[in-house]
């Protein structure tokens, strides 16, 4: 066997390396073709499922329905305020002085001329005792006038006194006459002034603020204090309301009225509108006016100041047949009805309404499986249900309140709960 040389033996090492070489480099290339070829087929796949999807038939969405009922329907105007007595009876005092006695206090009941409190009349007393003397003075002196005139006269008769001086006797006279008339005013003036140290009751009620204590200087000199406040009867209450001005012309005197206050939560009191005042309030860059509502109140459970929420029922249909207002506000798609405005309108619009035999509007009902719009006049409106004046609806015929797309989870209960 002929022996290899040296270089022999490196040039067959080499070859056997580039023969190696391309067997793997070939490998190489023959798993990468897979690959792209995988990913191809993979985006074909995706590509046609994608196609498939959007090419489907869109199921149909479900509808939320509400039936057509037979009911009653109050449209309401809401608004708040206080709680007052119906007459209040402010007792001040005409005179200054200190407070001697207070005879009457928070929730006493009293009697028209009952004595409540007395000033200290001993600075009156002492200004009646003056005018009474001055007036004893110059009653005293009227008379001597008197009898010097009467002297005076028969002297002149007789020529022992002159004629002047008769004349002058006489104008002394009548100057004295008229101060004692004056001092009899200044007499009667002092004598009404110390009555009135004697603060009574002008009418029969309950006291239901006392101002003053005992002790207490009162000073009458530019306004008169406030001492009392008695309520006349508080059986009969009034809510005094701030009725916005667009809701007021809505309001007539007799209409109804339920109010609740935060003491009685689960109570509802029943009053009505006894009078509607003209004089404008603004409160807040709002014009409002005040509906006063009278109430009975036999068991005293209203209290003045009490916050009322009240709401005043302007209109009232009974077993009438109505719609619900989402109803009126329904438009398939979710696009928005352009006849929403006849629902949800107020008492005001609701009542203009019914005067023009009622506003246009448009339901949809599924018929056949679809939804039908359906042409309709609607009258008055409490902002829950309208009501049905015209139309082709029924008793019981279930009208589109709402729609739930196709694939969104629902389930009877949740159907049941959006139904009016």
């Amino acid at each position: 066997m002929q022996q290899m040389s040296p270089i022999d033996l490196e040039r067959s090492r080499i070859q056997t390396t580039d023969e190696s070489s391309d067997g793997i480099r070939a490998r190489h290339g023959h798993r990468r073709r897979i690959v792209l070829l995988v990913v191809a087929l993979a985006v074909l796949v995706v590509a046609a499922a994608a196609g498939w999807w959007a090419a489907r038939p869109a199921a149909p969405p479900t509808y939320l329905t509400s039936p057509v009922t037979r009911g009653d329907i109050s449209p309401t105007v809401t608004a708040t305020g206080t709680v007052n007595p119906v007459m209040t009876i402010i007792v001040g005092s005409y005179v200054s002085g200190v407070i001697r006695d207070v005879y009457c206090d928070y929730n006493t009941k009293v009697k028209k001329g009952q004595l409540c409190a007395r000033i200290d009349p001993r600075p009156y007393e002492a200004a009646l005792k003056q005018a009474e003397g001055q007036l004893a003075r110059d009653s005293a002196q009227l008379a001597g006038a008197r009898i010097d005139l009467a002297r005076y006269a028969a002297l002149v008769n007789r020529n022992l006194v002159s004629r002047m001086t008769y004349t002058d006797q006489a104008a002394l006279v009548h100057q004295l006459d008229g101060q004692v008339e004056v001092d009899r005013a200044l007499v009667s003036t002092a004598k009404v002034n110390l009555g009135y140290t004697n603060i009574t009751s002008p009418v029969n009620g309950t006291v239901v603020a006392r101002n003053i204590t005992v002790g207490q200087t009162v000073a009458a000199s530019f306004q008169t204090p406030t001492l009392f406040l008695i309520a006349t009867d508080l059986t009969r209450m009034q809510v005094d309301t701030n009725v916005s001005e667009s809701d007021i012309g809505s309001i007539q005197d007799g209409d109804p009225a339920d109010f609740t206050v935060p003491a009685y939560p689960s109570r509802t009191f029943r009053g009505s509108i006894v009078q509607v005042r003209q004089a404008p309030q603004v409160i807040q860059n709002v014009v409002t006016y005040d509906a006063v509502v009278g109430v009975s109140n036999p068991d005293f459970l209203l209290k003045p100041g009490m916050t009322a929420t009240v709401g005043i029922i302007t209109a009232r249909r009974k077993d009438v047949l109505r719609i619900p207002d989402r109803a009126l506000r329904f438009s398939p798609g979710g696009l928005a009805a352009a006849h929403s405005s006849a629902a949800g309108g107020g008492a005001g619009a609701a009542g203009a309404a019914v005067k023009g035999g009622g506003q246009p509007a448009e339901v949809w009902v599924l018929r056949r499986s679809r939804p039908v719009a359906v042409a309709i006049r609607v009258g008055l409106d409490d902002g829950t249900y309208s009501e049905l004046l015209s139309g082709d609806l029924r008793e019981g015929d279930e009208v589109i309140v709402g729609e739930q797309p196709a694939g969104a989870s629902g389930s009877a209960q949740t159907l049941r709960f959006w139904r009016l």
